[in-house]
């Protein structure tokens, strides 16, 4: 079993940053990709950012060149570094990691970008 615990959610004035950092309960060397996930009310969860055990990174579209994702693994971490921050970044942002056959999530942990 694998917990997730994401914490750094908070109010932030438009064109702020925000660092998201995302506990895991076991050694992560042996995850494969950890990403983060928003769902803004209303919709489907979607992809912000991923990266892989290898170090990969993918983002979304609407995030690149703005958030930054990395992995330490000796901390058992992954973060969201988030600048410029716009108003369409209010949302729950949940981590995830795949670890064997299955995939685990966190609570969530809520962003409200507001001027």
């Amino acid at each position: 079993q694998v917990q997730l615990v994401e914490s750094g959610g908070s109010s932030v004035q438009p064109g702020g940053s925000l660092r998201l950092s995302c506990a895991a309960s076991r050694n992560i060397f042996s995850f494969g990709t950890m990403g983060w996930y928003r769902q803004h009310p209303g919709k489907q969860r979607e992809l912000v950012a991923q990266i892989t055990s290898a170090g990969s990174t993918t983002y979304a579209s609407s995030v690149e060149g703005r958030f930054t994702i990395s992995r330490n693994n000796a901390k058992n971490t992954v973060s969201l570094q988030m600048n410029s921050l716009k108003p369409e970044d209010t949302a729950v942002y949940y981590c995830r990691a795949d670890w064997g056959l299955a995939d685990y999530w966190g609570q969530g942990t809520q962003v409200t970008v507001s001027s």
